[in-house]
């Protein structure tokens, strides 16, 4: 008896397990026509072709940002659209108000990815393009949503069910978060021309000249380097770190030797900590900051960013500021 309950239960394993498959694929194929469906709709036709056109006539970048599962499909689509010709970077909602915000430029349009809506990791961000005049643009399946609302346009997602048998977990619908990604791509790609040249040289195997850029050929330099002197004021330092939009300013003296940086999070801890405006900065700037040599190789800084979780490197040689090299300028240049 014990065998055959063992055998029944080999047979009927395949089935509930292909079952649940098949039964996720379905819906997601619904979802991806009601999307379809949606595009049909002169509305939400008008608003996605607005979106295209808007960042086809950027002089800057599309701005992603998306938290938790729709932060990875952003990352995606960032990866996408940075890949067939549109400039991109994905900002980490979390991490926006501590710094990062300082990567987002007038020049720029930012695009919010979020299932409900309501991810208060993205007040600051919607803060900052409402303070700054920066375009705003969303995708969401709720557009009376806290996002939907501030958004200058809303892609409205139909909504859907969601694979999981708890209806909780997203699945369909960072699914159509993905495909609709994909078609914002593909519409500009249209838009440009992108043709199978200009694809090669963003990939590998035609991108061998980005991938021995050097630092230096890279690299902000002169008064677009942020900068103070160690007996600069805090008030001095916060104005020169706006100034340059980087999130943080190098500490030099006067024979331009690297003394330290000071960051958007030392400020915080600094004001937080009672002190005044007129504190010196040398003596609350970060003593070792993260640095890299101009003849390096621009990939090596990019590596160093990113396993650093930092959004940019001062350039230093024999201890003498020389420039500063931000993330974005190595992922404009096709390093990846």
């Amino acid at each position: 008896m014990a065998t055959i309950l063992k055998a029944a239960a080999r047979v009927d394993r395949p089935s509930r397990t292909r079952d649940a498959a098949l039964r996720t694929l379905r819906i997601a194929a619904k979802g991806i026509d009601a999307l379809a469906d949606r595009l049909g709709e002169t509305v939400f036709a008008d608003i996605f072709d607005d979106l295209v056109h808007q960042i086809f006539a950027l002089s800057g970048r599309v701005i992603i940002t998306g938290m938790g599962k729709s932060g990875i499909i952003a990352r995606k689509i960032t990866a996408t659209l940075t890949s067939t010709g549109t400039p991109a970077m994905f900002l980490h909602p979390a991490e926006a108000g501590h710094g990062d915000l300082g990567m987002i430029t007038e020049n720029d349009l930012v695009l919010m990815i979020t299932r409900s809506g309501e991810s208060l990791e993205l007040i600051p961000i919607i803060a900052y393009c409402k303070r700054f005049g920066i375009p705003l643009a969303c995708m969401t399946s709720r557009p009376d949503s806290m996002a939907g609302r501030a958004g200058d346009l809303c892609l409205q997602l139909p909504a859907v069910r969601e694979a999981c048998p708890n209806a909780l977990t997203p699945t369909t619908s960072t699914t159509l978060q993905l495909v609709l990604g994909d078609a914002l791509a593909m519409a500009l790609i249209e838009l440009r021309g992108f043709s199978t040249d200009d694809f090669y040289k963003f990939h590998p195997n035609g991108r061998l000249g980005a991938q021995l850029l050097k630092v230096e050929d890279l690299m902000a330099t002169g008064d677009d380097v942020p900068h103070v002197y160690a007996d600069a004021t805090l008030l001095d330092a916060t104005i020169e770190m706006t100034r340059a939009r980087y999130g943080s300013t190098a500490v030099i003296d006067e024979d331009n030797m690297l003394l330290g940086a000071f960051t958007d999070g030392d400020l915080r801890r600094t004001i937080t900590g009672g002190c005044t405006m007129d504190a010196r900065v040398g003596d609350l700037m970060t003593r070792t900051p993260l640095t890299i040599a101009p003849g390096e190789l621009a990939s090596e800084a990019l590596r160093r960013m990113q396993e650093k979780s930092v959004m940019m490197l001062f350039v230093a040689k024999a201890g003498r500021l020389e420039g500063v090299i931000h993330m974005h300028d190595t992922l404009r240049a096709g390093i990846a």
